[in-house]
């Protein structure tokens, strides 16, 4: 198994596709995408198969040998969780990462896609954030764990690559939105919690919507959909050792940002700001050229992308409670 010739364009059709992580944002999106290829779906739920469980990923890929892997699987959370939590987002995705990655190796698949995070940049590192700034300052305190795993889950890519000759590529996405999300109150990203807070306040005709945080932070938003076309022309496409970002190149501030969710979700009252919760990284947009010259751009505005996901939400909500 090498390494294709850079330049050379990687066949979907007809080939098996193992998602990893199906039943989460992006492996949802992926799904969805991938329904309008021809090729054959591999999925298993997290129920039949723990891929922190190493006998048991081996035993499942040797059985099923996917041709191709979207290793989208992950334990994600806003930032409260990765600060909580940051003994299980560090062991649970590490060991996501190293048993698929090395269960895809053994197992010759052809390609596999490392999907990683945008908080694997240094905290202060400048904007916009290329691809070789990984690794050249201190990390955001509040989810180093989480992008600790994630730079392993990179370095693992590029070790197989380089000593093995795997076709295997990381990409790395910025701030993810849209169906599928997690509505939870304290765990959740910040778009699906003020989805959820000012449409609970529109419900129940509060004043007053508190946002976390000072207002200040810039944050670059990706429609969930938009993400899943970009990874699957990537897959296609490209073929080399570094990561290619995938965002729009356009950043807002939270404050303006929660203007425009309340402006989708119908709040006309005030909104304040809680400026005891942690802001977390001042800014983060990526440098989305590498993106842009390999052919793709988004195409997904963001209050249109709002409204999408809003509706989502409703749907979602109903489901749950039905």
């Amino acid at each position: 198994m090498q390494a294709r010739e850079l330049n050379t364009r990687f066949e979907l059709k007809g080939k098996t596709v193992f998602v990893a992580g199906h039943r989460g944002m992006a492996g949802s999106a992926l799904l969805r995408r991938l329904s309008a290829e021809d090729v054959e779906l591999l999925t298993i739920d997290r129920g039949e198969l723990d891929l922190r469980d190493q006998a048991a990923v081996f035993d499942w890929f040797a059985r099923k040998t996917p041709q191709v892997v979207f290793l989208a699987a992950a334990k994600v959370g806003g930032i409260v969780a990765n600060n909580t939590l940051r003994a299980e987002f560090l062991y649970d995705n590490l060991a996501i990462a190293a048993n698929v990655i090395h269960a895809a190796y053994v197992n010759r698949a052809e390609k596999l896609m490392f999907l990683g995070s945008s908080c694997i940049y240094p905290k202060l590192a400048p904007q916009p954030l290329r691809e070789d700034y990984m690794l050249t300052g201190p990390l955001e305190v509040t989810n180093e764990p989480y992008a600790i795993a994630k730079i392993a889950g990179i370095k693992m890519a590029e070790a197989y690559r380089s000593q093995y000759g795997c076709d295997f590529i990381s990409v790395m996405p910025t701030n993810l939105y849209g169906p599928g999300d997690n509505y939870h109150p304290e765990y959740s990203h910040v778009v699906a919690a003020l989805i959820r807070r000012f449409h609970e306040a529109k419900l129940s005709g509060a004043t007053n919507v508190v946002v976390w945080g000072t207002g200040t932070p810039r944050r670059e938003f990706l429609y969930v959909d938009d993400m899943a076309d970009a990874c699957v022309h990537l897959m296609k496409v490209y073929s080399e050792n570094g990561m290619v970002n995938i965002g729009t190149g356009e950043d807002i501030s939270i404050a303006e940002f929660a203007r425009v969710v309340a402006g989708v979700v119908g709040y006309t009252g005030a909104i304040s700001y809680d400026t005891s919760r942690p802001d977390g990284t001042p800014r983060k947009l990526l440098d989305v050229s590498r993106l842009a010259a390999l052919g793709w751009r988004a195409s997904t505005p963001l209050e249109q992308g709002i409204a999408l996901a809003y509706r989502a939400y409703l749907s979602e909500s109903k489901q749950a409670a039905g």
